[in-house]
């Protein structure tokens, strides 16, 4: 990083068909030398959801092992994230010289090295659609329906009544948790002191609760700081591993998550997992990134 007394900056729109919709992401490009504590101040600042931080290397170990990029949220550094994830490859692909217009940019995470793939624009799309491949699931803990549902502030007949809430991880635990209806997915309010015990108790992070849209599409919504994420890839990766290993949703359907109507943040994740041998593998989130602003941070 050089000497001077400010970073670059940029926001942009994740998951989003257009500018000031889906997920907002700020992303500083020269990270080096920042210390953890510093790149959790910014973070702080810009008052996101997430912040990334892209350690520069060479062009040439860039392009083969990937860029290095930290996520931060409001209270913490994250090993993954989805909405950064992409939002941070699309930033890359669109800056970067040495990957003008590559069909594909890896970045190393805390989790691992996530590649992010992309294809042609078409024509009334405003941003870059990406699609990641996420880590193959890991399934955990079965939740009792009754505890989620108080602390989510749910009556009894708003849970479904055959899927179980259950914990998946494909890189970020999730305690997916599926609704009867759209109209229940829009009445939960959660206690947040004790949706965050029982959650810890099950070795969960956050909860995405979900209900069936129709026409192959769900809806979702993720508590997050007070209110709700606009768009939560991390989770969507976790979505569909979960519905495709019950036989809600088909192997290899790509169906669309819709997230963030409750925050005014409309945001469209397309989401697919194949499950074979009882394995579910190949899981890909994908979605549209609109760059929204560049500028410069003064160095903390």
């Amino acid at each position: 990083m050089s000497n001077s007394l400010t970073l670059s900056w940029a926001q942009v729109d994740v998951f989003a068909e257009r500018r000031y919709e889906g997920n907002p992401l700020a992303i500083f490009s020269e990270a080096t030398g920042l210390s953890t504590e510093q790149m959790q101040a910014l973070a702080r600042e810009t008052n996101l959801s997430e912040t990334t931080f892209i350690l520069p290397a060479s062009p040439d170990e860039e392009l083969q092992d990937g860029v290095r990029v930290r996520i931060f949220t409001v209270e913490e550094e994250l090993p993954f994230a989805g909405h950064p994830t992409l939002g941070t490859a699309s930033w890359i692909r669109e800056n970067l010289p040495h990957f003008a217009n590559a069909e594909e940019v890896k970045l190393k995470l805390d989790a691992g090295t996530i590649p992010v793939r992309f294809r042609v624009p078409e024509d009334d799309e405003e941003g870059i659609h990406g699609e990641m491949r996420q880590r193959d699931p890991e399934f955990g803990a079965v939740l009792a329906r009754e505890s989620l549902r108080n602390a989510c502030g749910l009556a009894a007949d708003d849970l479904h009544t055959v899927l179980q809430p259950q914990v998946v991880s494909t890189g970020l635990p999730f305690c997916i948790l599926p609704l009867v209806s759209v109209d229940a997915l829009q009445r939960m309010r959660v206690n947040q002191n004790e949706l965050k015990e029982l959650l810890a108790a099950a070795g969960a992070k956050f909860v995405y609760a979900i209900a069936d849209a129709g026409e192959g599409k769900w809806r979702a919504r993720m508590p997050f700081n007070g209110s709700d994420d606009p768009a939560t890839g991390s989770a969507a990766g976790c979505c569909i591993s979960y519905l495709v290993k019950h036989g809600a949703v088909g192997s290899g359907q790509t169906v669309v998550i819709l997230q963030g109507q409750e925050v005014h943040r409309p945001s469209q994740l397309h989401v697919r997992a194949s499950f074979q041998d009882g394995k579910v593998s190949e899981v890909y989130v994908a979605g549209c990134t609109v760059f929204v602003a560049t500028g410069r941070f003064t160095h903390p």
